[in-house]
């Protein structure tokens, strides 16, 4: 049994009391609804051993969570394992089955509020909010154990039933909204191709000015030409599978980009006050995401074909011979399904696959059997 000391550095005291042991966290105490509950800190070894989820073989009206999507794991352990340095994880929140008590530092004031948290180990701890974020703690710690160490938030509540804790989980979640994914991008500061669209957004003269930066979709006003994750998704296809230096990407992407300018001309028009930016999404299918995206797949083809630096350029050339207007029936079914542009993962291989055509490019086989079932007719 470690000393009282050692488990106080490591974040808990075990005790023997009479009903057994206890864990001990420092613990602040709140007043929510008016219900006590506790905010504290706990050594992400312990994560694994105390916090369980819910029994996945339940019907999902006897569960207090919803099943664990596996498939998040992956990316939420390597973000633990590959920022070492500067991850953040948001407290966890758990109901707890059994008898807590809470021993303030005094009786009044800041010292009321403070103090420690007593919990008998026999006591079942149920995460309301964080089951992902507690698995690939799980995960990250058996290739690094030596995150143990490092502490995260808790916060504890008494364990009232399944019909509150089912309550507290739909509360939990009812307001919570993704960020738009524009403003994902002009904040991660981790990703390159971010980094590299958001250069792109400022020195380029074909975007300057004209991109949103927070918003992920354009209102019908809009002055703005794309959306910042419009063009790091074209980006992102243009440079995938290219092994450049970032400055290198940088200049790629950027004399790409001004030279689809040149075949357009109705970009520098909204940029010379010719055309609002209004009318060119209003006609235009080019001044879509899909667009950046189909168009940034295609240079990506003809950038890894050719041999000399500037020999992509004469690949692009017959972009001016392609019909962008929306009154174009070709584009039905392709970029446009039911009278409104798609952004759908099909949807943009068969706008790929028509530019494609255009430029005199073989289909590659999964391209080929998208556009055979949309020759047959299959949805």
């Amino acid at each position: 049994m470690q000393t009282e000391a050692a488990s106080r550095a490591a974040g808990r005291v075990v005790s023997q009391a009479s009903t057994g042991f206890e864990y001990t966290f420092p613990a602040i105490r709140g007043v929510q609804a008016g219900r006590e509950f506790y905010a504290s800190m706990c050594p992400l070894r312990l994560i694994p051993k105390i916090f369980l989820f819910d029994d996945e073989d339940l019907s999902a009206e006897l569960r207090a969570q919803r099943v664990l999507n596996k498939g998040r794991l992956p990316a939420l352990t390597r973000y633990i394992l590959d920022n070492p340095d500067d991850y953040v994880f948001s407290a966890l929140t758990a109901s707890v089955d059994g008898e807590m008590t809470f021993e303030s530092q005094g009786s009044a004031g800041v010292a009321h509020r403070t103090g420690h948290l007593r919990i008998p180990m026999d006591s079942r701890f149920l995460i309301n909010d964080g089951q992902h974020r507690r698995a690939a703690i799980e995960l990250a710690l058996k290739e690094n154990p030596e995150l143990g160490d490092e502490t995260i938030a808790v916060v504890f509540f008494c364990d009232a039933g399944l019909t509150r804790s089912q309550q507290m989980f739909a509360d939990l979640n009812r307001h919570a909204i993704r960020p738009a994914r524009s403003i994902g991008v002009l904040y991660d500061h981790r990703d390159g191709n971010a980094q590299i669209t958001r250069a792109l957004a400022e020195r380029s003269a074909v975007f300057k000015g004209f991109v949103e930066m927070e918003k992920s979709t354009l209102s019908a006003r809009s002055r703005k030409m794309f959306t910042l994750s419009a063009l790091y998704f074209g980006n992102q296809s243009l440079l995938r599978g290219l092994e450049l230096a970032q400055e290198d990407a940088i200049v790629l992407a950027r004399e790409f980009w001004e030279f689809v300018d040149g075949v357009l001309p109705e970009w520098s028009q909204v940029r010379s006050r010719d055309l609002s930016a209004q009318e060119m999404r209003r006609d235009f299918i080019h001044s879509h995401g899909i667009a950046l995206h189909a168009l940034g797949r295609v240079g990506n083809s003809i950038l890894r074909e050719s041999t000399k630096p500037t020999r992509w350029k004469k690949g692009l050339a017959p972009l001016k011979g392609v019909d962008w207007t929306r009154s174009n029936i070709d584009w039905e079914g392709r970029a446009i399904v039911g009278g409104r542009v798609s952004k759908s993962h099909q949807n943009v291989t068969l706008t790929v696959n028509y530019l494609r055509r255009h430029l005199g490019l073989e289909l590659s086989s999964e391209e080929q059997r998208v556009e055979d079932a949309y020759l047959r007719g299959d949805s």
